[in-house]
């Protein structure tokens, strides 16, 4: 088993101890009533001292194990067992000296048995049902009977102390099941967020080995539009306008072959402990000036409002195409593009603001953790790629609608070292 499933299943048991422990302290308060009090409301004398022993013991063992946890001591398997173990002894010493088997809580011996089932192996769930078994066996055998001539009054007092020990079992087993239960669904919640991503992380892969490929491809055809681009501009007999037009388009091819060129080298190979690092507001300056160069006819304004200094951004390649994917899915449903940027000294915050119609909810609710099918606007992966590069980075990803759609990424906030 990997370490971190050792973990995980040691916080799993602790968390049942803890649940074991409050529990423990309401029998043990049930049973220093009972015997103080039922011998003189039953007219049933009992040894008082023995059995309070016995409860003194368990107070002790039980005050002993909550201040193990709350010093966050971690405990296993073993701890449990040995706490059970601990629960069938000293509730079997209880029944030998109030009436042995006969005595209608000896189904109080059930609970550890079904806890047991639920949390421990196999063979330590045989170790503690064989202890529960042995235990009322011998309690069949050896005890001190109570001293009740009247059997009439003997067998109602039985009968309702079965009624009691019934309600008693349901409650405990009831409110351990639940919480367990609750325990179980949230345990397989995470597994299915670690198996996204791990599906989220193989597609990003996937993605980039793509996307070399292509740049590779695509570098002679952008090279032969930059050289056709070049002879027209020189063309004498162009107009002013389409001269203009000309400059234009090698700029853009120009700023395509840059894009590519660094798709090649970096796609699918960079290492966020290699990546380089820079002033936010100095990247996020020429981000968004690179990308206004690509899309001339929006209009967008930065808006940096944090305190300076501005904290440090690790320069991804990936984190950069992500954040350029929002801006563009922005422009695509508005002209206007609002980025504004704010910081404390825990996190960095970029929201990415449009004048469109906002978010449908099969988007918002998605959030960008898988692709959407293609539309008119584009193939629909933006949003899945921009979720998985601010995810590797330790951020997140929130869409919402105000006044229009907007993108949010958290990142952590880090200083230069």
């Amino acid at each position: 088993m990997s370490p971190n499933l050792n973990e995980s299943a040691s916080s799993e048991t602790t968390v049942i101890l803890r649940r074991l422990i409050v529990m423990r302290w309401c029998l043990l308060a049930g049973e220093i009533a009972a015997i103080l009090g039922l011998p003189a409301l039953l007219d049933i004398p009992l040894p008082r001292w023995p059995m309070l022993l016995v409860v003194g013991l368990q107070v002790l063992a039980n005050g002993l194990a909550a201040r193990r946890l709350r010093c966050a001591i971690s405990m296993g398997n073993a701890q449990l067992f040995g706490q059970l173990v601990l629960d069938i002894v000293a509730l079997s010493v209880l029944m030998f000296f109030s009436g042995g088997a006969a005595n209608p809580l000896i189904s109080l011996l059930l609970p550890p048995v079904a806890i047991a089932a639920l949390a421990l192996p196999a063979r330590l769930v045989g170790g503690i049902a064989g202890l529960a078994v042995a235990a009322y066996s011998l309690l069949n055998l050896v005890y001190l009977p109570l001293p009740i001539v009247d059997a009439g009054r003997a067998a109602s007092l039985h009968l309702a102390g079965m009624w009691f020990t019934f309600v008693v079992s349901v409650a405990m087993l009831a409110w351990f099941i639940v919480r367990m239960t609750a325990s179980i669904r949230r345990r397989d919640a995470e597994l299915a967020d670690v198996r996204e991503k791990s599906l989220r992380d193989e597609r990003v892969i996937a993605l980039g080995a793509l996307a070399a490929g292509a740049a590779h491809e695509l570098s002679t055809p952008l090279a032969t539009m930059a050289v056709v681009a070049g002879e027209l501009e020189h063309d004498a007999a162009l107009g002013e306008n389409a001269r203009a037009d000309i400059v234009l388009l090698r700029k853009q091819i120009a700023a395509c072959k840059e894009i590519i060129s660094r798709l090649a080298e970096q796609a699918g190979a960079q290492r966020l402990d290699s990546a380089g690092s820079t002033r936010t507001d100095r990247w996020l300056a020429d981000v968004h000036q690179r990308w206004l160069e690509l899309r001339p006819n929006v209009t967008s304004e930065l808006e940096l409002t944090g305190n300076a200094p501005a904290p440090w951004v690790i320069t991804d390649t990936t984190l950069e195409q992500g954040l350029l994917n929002l801006f563009n899915n922005a422009a695509d449903v508005g002209a206007a593009v609002d980025v504004v940027v704010d910081w404390n000294s825990e996190w960095l915050t970029i929201e990415v603001r449009d004048k469109g119609p906002g978010f449908a909810p099969h988007v918002l609710e998605k959030a960008g953790r898988a692709p959407f099918p293609g539309h008119a606007g584009g193939s629909g992966i933006g949003l899945f790629l921009a979720q998985a590069a601010i995810s590797r980075l330790g951020g997140q990803l929130t869409l919402f609608n105000d006044g229009g759609g907007v993108a949010r990424i958290e990142l952590p906030a880090r200083t230069n070292t």
